[in-house]
């Protein structure tokens, strides 16, 4: 979409200062120009400002009694846009209205979760600031630190995390494992292998066994060939025995369903691990019941 021009900014105000006949809809009542006219999509004119980030017809709009909250068909409202777009002076002077941060578009997405998917960190601490909740899920059950983390959007996860009220993302909820969509943080950046995302996550405490229906992050990461984050996560100490809710490791994951070079590697590690855990399973055994003491 084209950005707005000074000329347009122009031809806005000559239009709510002088209107001219026009359609019904366009004008209000008292005929002036009605500058919440919404488009065949719901578009008015704040949202094309906002989306465009120009702040001086954003400006005009607001002076001119805009309403700041108006949603187009998909429930998206001005901020919604601000917020993807990622820029500071639209979004101030949208949140200087009284636009709500935690309204939700008819998907279930507040700004903050535009703003973290796309990685605008300054956004995203602008909308922290305003009290924006980062726990709220969208209707794919994805809060924004999830989308950060599917994303690698390294600064943003940082952020969030620092947050206090991400400290309930990182623990297990009673869903996990029974529902189909259920997911966490650690598996979405596992699946996509944001290594750096991982290691910012398990810096924080999250559990590396947390399971859902399809299992740990090791199965995410074997099934995808993310040979990397399958070396890193057996490296921080993840239980490559654990079994999904279909009964297999992620050892059977890599059997069944891939055939590639990555999947030759990962099954030589998942190997080594299994072998690994047998043998210290092995020795604690021993430890525990002193063979040399038994009578035969």
């Amino acid at each position: 979409m084209q950005a707005v021009k000074a000329e347009d900014v122009g031809a806005v105000q000559k239009l709510l200062q002088r209107p001219k006949p026009g359609k019904a809809k366009l004008l209000g009542s008292t005929k002036r120009v009605n500058v919440n006219f919404q488009d065949t999509d719901g578009f008015s004119a704040l949202h094309h400002a906002a989306l465009n980030g120009n702040t001086e017809l954003i400006l005009l709009l607001l002076e001119a009694q805009a309403a700041v909250d108006i949603k187009d068909n998909k429930g998206m409202r001005p901020l919604h846009y601000a917020a993807w777009q990622g820029k500071k002076e639209p979004m101030k002077l949208v949140l200087k209205a009284g636009s709500s941060v935690n309204i939700p578009s008819d998907e279930g997405q507040i700004p903050l979760h535009l703003a973290a998917q796309h990685g605008h960190y300054d956004v995203s601490e602008m909308l922290l600031q305003h009290q924006s909740n980062p726990c709220i899920l969208d209707n794919s059950g994805k809060t924004p630190l999830d989308l950060a983390c599917e994303f690698g959007r390294v600064g943003v996860v940082q952020l969030l995390l620092n947050s206090n009220m991400c400290a309930a993302l990182l623990e297990p909820k009673p869903g996990d494992i029974t529902d189909p969509n259920g997911t966490s943080p650690l598996h979405l950046a596992a699946k996509n292998g944001h290594i750096d995302v991982i290691r910012l996550l398990l810096q924080a405490g999250i559990d590396i066994n947390r399971q859902t229906k399809a299992g740990t992050a090791l199965h995410e990461a074997a099934l995808c060939g993310k040979t990397d984050v399958v070396r890193l996560l057996l490296d921080s100490g993840i239980n490559a025995h654990i079994r999904n809710t279909y009964s297999q490791t992620a050892l059977d994951i890599v059997h069944q369903f891939t055939a590639t070079q990555a999947s030759k590697e990962i099954k030589q590690m998942l190997r080594d691990a299994s072998a690994a855990l047998q043998v210290r399973a092995m020795k604690d055994y021993c430890n525990n019941y002193d063979l040399t003491s038994l009578h035969w």
